[in-house]
């Protein structure tokens, strides 16, 4: 084995070690995931190692441990005591910082929310186009009632209403006529021996069922 290269059999103490001499060269904080990552090519540390040395050196004071959500960072104690409030005055700047992170995020929720609104809807030259057809489209409207109006073959509300007269009166008719037959043909097959499409077939009755005919709706 290479001269400085820790074995994956290394003890916790070898890993400590490790762990700490990277973290006070580098000067920054690590996750135990970015610490194994950085670190196990070279000294093949495995992960759980990492996390538990990483662990052990917090508990010792050796290094210090700070919780962000679910994760948590290391990094290497080099400041003295004195230097606890400029730790008091980071972590206040981080929360700043997050806050104004969120709103940031907010701030970009909302515009990207009216960019989807704004793309969504016509731009102006589509709604120019939009009027101009619509402006077509009345006008070829407004012609055709023009025709309608003038033409000589047009029909008068007095035409009309008595073309509705006649059709009502032809409805209740044929529902009646129909019924007369009905009750007829049923008053026939109560002594006849046959089935009834038997009878209709020997004497050649045909119904509307037969041809489709169905009594036209009211106007």
């Amino acid at each position: 084995m290479s001269k400085g290269r820790e074995g994956p059999a290394a003890g916790g103490g070898a890993a400590a070690a490790v762990l700490l001499r990277y973290l006070r060269e580098q000067n920054r904080p690590y996750s135990a995931q970015d610490a194994f990552g950085n670190l196990q090519r070279e000294h093949g540390l495995g992960k759980a190692a990492v996390a538990r040395a990483l662990e052990q050196l917090a508990q010792q004071g050796r290094v210090r441990e700070k919780t962000y959500g679910k994760q948590k960072i290391y990094f290497a104690d080099q400041l003295p005591a004195a230097g606890e409030a400029e730790l008091r005055g980071l972590d206040g700047e981080i929360a700043a910082l997050s806050g104004r992170v969120q709103a940031l995020q907010q701030s970009c929720r909302h515009m990207e929310a009216e960019l989807k609104e704004l793309n969504g809807s016509m731009t102006s030259p589509e709604m120019a186009r939009e009027i101009q057809e619509l402006r077509s489209d009345c006008a070829a409207y407004a012609e055709k009632l023009e025709r309608m109006k003038s033409a000589a073959n047009c029909v008068t509300p007095e035409e009309k209403e008595k073309v509705c007269r006649e059709q009502q009166l032809y409805r209740r008719e044929w529902r009646r006529r129909k019924r007369m037959a009905s009750e007829l043909l049923e008053a026939i097959l109560e002594g006849y021996p046959k089935s009834k499409k038997q009878f209709f077939e020997e004497v050649g009755i045909e119904t509307d069922e037969d041809h489709n005919v169905a009594l036209p709706a009211a106007v």
